[in-house]
């Protein structure tokens, strides 16, 4: 009895009759085989049944150096070969077999199998056939006329395949193909009709999925590298295309248009690993400048002129340049309208131009389609608290500027606006009111503004000198009085001006 779960059970499930001699005795004498081989046979077999097929393959290695012409040695490698999924190095361990031995029914009914996986349909048929004529077993009878049948559809669904496809019927011809490669599923120029097919259809993952299977099945198969290799390259992906292209350069690298292909796809990466790596060294106008020349050198892929644009986006706003980021980020949505990249990178851009409502609304999309990101969490809580920040005091607002301001510009848009709010310019008593108000205020945008500290927590959507935002309590957000500002000098900040104010 064999084990349910041993190697030979597996295998006897999956090759019907492969295990025909695997547990039968032979006499020495009939196969004339030598003492050595029948060691090396008898070894062999032990470990394929205990699953150690590396060493079993040894075994029937020496077996067959030692015996050239022992069909029973040729038999037990084919099983080892298929067992590991060998089936080409199988096939010619099978036919020697049936050379040497006629009317060997299992090992005939095992090349039919394998023939017919490999969509060789005449021959698989011849095989099953002289099956029938050899006095075979029941089973064995039965199994051949089970497949006569099967390889009989199979040329039916061929034909209707084959039809469909000239008539432009791609679909159908799918349809067709489908069902001859669940069973023929070795068969490399069905994949590649089927690849063919779903290109046509505009499915080129599907496509590439089989000309990849077909590159395994087919030696030197050096047209399917160069179909993958396209594909991918209009996919967007130049990384893949570069590498199925030098595959196919790998088999002949004189083959013209992988070669061409080859120069063209190596330039398009260049361009872009180089502008990737400018992005990283935050060369932001250099990476711009570089993502353009990618478009220049791709224009007829709109796949790369997505991509580029999405990556000039995100150059912009992180140069900190809103206006243009927010102009080509929405010409990426309006291609993409879920591009998440996007949607983030225009947020943050309009976040420096001040558009709270419309940032809020960039992050919410975002989040719809990653609700996971932590960016998107982050940016999306800071803007709507620079939202709520923005209905009370905005310390940007009140001296002019913009959100990415330098030190140099907000200490001069203060100075001008001090001098032209102090109180001691004006006499009138309401107006002096007024002023000493705004005095106040440009003080302390000031003083916020000037401080990288205070500064990131304003950035952040937290005012430093609001107590209400720093304690969570209650107060005055505007607590700092004139007389705390009293004998305060606006231009004590290193520059050339000194001036001495009288307040009565």
């Amino acid at each position: 009895m064999v084990a349910p779960g041993s190697v030979t059970s597996r295998l006897g499930s999956v090759f019907p009759f492969l295990l025909v001699l695997v547990d039968m005795q032979y006499e020495g004498a009939e196969c004339g085989v030598n003492a050595d081989v029948e060691k090396h046979l008898e070894l062999g077999k032990k470990l394929l049944a205990a699953g150690q097929l590396a060493d079993a393959l040894s075994q029937f290695h020496a077996a067959v150096d030692g015996d050239p012409d022992n069909y029973i040695a040729y038999y037990r490698r084919a099983t080892v070969f298929l067992a590991m999924g060998k089936s080409k190095a199988a096939l010619p361990d099978l036919t020697k077999v049936i050379q040497l031995k006629m009317d060997f029914t299992a090992a005939r009914l095992q090349r039919g199998h394998l023939l017919l996986k490999q969509g060789k349909l005449d021959e698989a048929e011849d095989d099953f056939k002289k099956v029938l004529k050899s006095n075979p077993s029941e089973n064995e009878e039965k199994e051949a006329q089970s497949q006569l049948i099967k390889s009989d559809e199979m040329q039916r669904l061929r034909s209707q395949a084959l039809d469909a496809f000239e008539s432009g019927d791609y679909a159908a011809a799918i349809a067709f193909l489908d069902k001859i490669l669940e069973v023929c599923v070795w068969d490399a120029e069905l994949r590649e009709l089927r690849a063919e097919c779903f290109i046509k259809e505009g499915e080129p993952r599907k496509a590439i999925s089989d000309l990849k299977a077909a590159s395994k099945l087919k030696n030197d198969n050096t047209e399917a590298f160069y179909k993958i290799s396209t594909l991918y390259y209009q996919l967007g992906d130049h990384e893949l295309s570069l590498s199925e292209v030098r595959e196919c350069l790998k088999l002949d690298q004189d083959h013209k248009r992988c070669f061409a292909h080859y120069k063209q796809v190596k330039k398009l990466n260049k361009l872009i690993e180089s502008a990737e790596e400018l992005i990283r060294d935050g060369r932001y106008t250099d990476a711009t400048s570089k993502y353009e020349s990618v478009m220049k050198t791709e224009p007829s892929i709109a796949e790369y002129t997505i991509r580029s644009k999405e990556r000039i986006c995100h150059c912009f706003s992180k140069d900190e340049k809103p206006v243009e980021a927010i102009r080509v980020c929405s010409e990426v949505l309006q291609m993409e309208p879920d591009n998440v990249n996007a949607l983030k990178d225009r947020a943050e851009a309009y976040l420096i131009e001040e558009m709270y409502d419309e940032a809020i609304q960039d992050y919410e999309t975002a989040q719809e389609h990653n609700e996971n990101d932590q960016q998107i969490r982050e940016g999306l809580e800071k803007a709507q608290r620079l939202l709520k920040q923005s209905q009370k005091r905005d310390y940007y607002k009140i001296l002019g500027v913009k959100r990415n301001a330098k030190k140099q510009e907000i200490i001069k848009a203060y100075r001008k606006l001090a001098l032209q709010w102090h109180p001691d310019n004006f006499q009138n008593e309401e107006e002096k009111k007024k002023a000493e108000k705004k005095f106040i205020d440009i003080a302390a945008a000031k003083e916020v503004l000037s401080d990288p500290e205070m500064r990131k927590k304003f950035d952040d959507g937290e005012d430093p000198l609001d107590a209400e935002s720093q304690q969570g309590g209650g107060g005055n957000p505007f607590h700092r009085s004139w007389n705390s500002w009293q004998g305060f000098n606006p231009f004590s900040s290193g520059g050339p001006f000194r001036f001495k104010f009288h307040f009565n």
